[in-house]
């Protein structure tokens, strides 16, 4: 059993290349891995009681939840998507935005900002479901990103500001190979509630806390500076406090 982070991610990311389990794009090394059955996955995510329930559904950019970026589209909710290193803030797509016909391409990147708006306000919108990728995850609910922090950053900002709350559930959908026995978790790490496979669906067993928010401690001044919402956030609650 590994209980590192980082030699968790090349466990997972060699074994799914290595058995063939990875799909395009290849290598997956570095990136949230493709998989074979990941529309299986995705689909069976999208016929939950999280989607069903969800209007405003934040969902990662990332290949294996294309399908469940497409099914916000076709369902008519509102789609938030991050951009690229939230360099760019977010992509709002809302009902209407997509012409018929055009909704796989949408819910690509590409798509998203031909067709979304990119905006840092994100004000008046109250997310319902927050669908994240992932390296690993755990039946307790830790998970694991391909590293940067940049997922669990966008959790954080999303709470600091109001759009998401302790409550809102937190879901993924990943290969059986990708449960794990151990992941380490950090004070600022996003656990997940449920978790969708090709086969089945379970319900973590929520034994970690979610973020309160943006730990500021935890972030050194390069991301700050990198990320303009964050860097306004941070400006906004008083230079020079926290992340020296």
């Amino acid at each position: 059993m590994y209980v590192n982070k980082e030699d968790i991610r090349k466990y997972i990311w060699k074994t799914m290349e290595e058995k063939n389990i990875a799909i395009f794009p290849r290598p997956v090394y570095h990136r949230i891995p493709n998989f074979r059955g990941s529309n299986r996955a995705g689909l069976r995510l999208v016929r939950s009681k999280y989607f069903d329930e969800a209007k405003v559904v934040f969902c990662n950019p990332d290949s294996p939840q294309r399908i469940v970026r497409e099914h916000v589209i076709l369902g008519g909710k509102t789609l938030i998507m991050a951009s690229p290193r939230l360099r760019q803030g977010f992509i709002v797509i809302r009902r209407g935005d997509v012409p018929r016909g055009k909704e796989r391409y949408a819910s690509t990147i590409a798509g998203a900002f031909k067709y979304g708006k990119v905006t840092d306000d994100l004000s008046g919108l109250t997310i319902d479901l927050k669908v994240t990728g992932c390296v690993a995850v755990t039946i307790e609910g830790a998970k694991l990103g391909k590293g940067g922090g940049y997922s669990d950053l966008e959790y954080a900002i999303l709470r600091e500001i109001g759009a998401i709350g302790e409550d809102t559930p937190v879901v993924t959908s990943v290969h059986e190979i990708q449960i794990v026995e151990y992941i380490p978790m950090d004070v600022h790490d996003v656990p997940v509630d449920a978790i969708f496979t090709p086969n089945r669906y379970i319900k973590t067993l929520g034994k970690y806390p979610k973020p309160r928010g943006i730990y500021w401690d935890r972030l050194d001044k390069d991301k700050i500076e990198s990320i303009p919402i964050l860097k306004r956030m941070y400006l906004s609650r008083g230079a020079g406090h926290g992340a020296e």
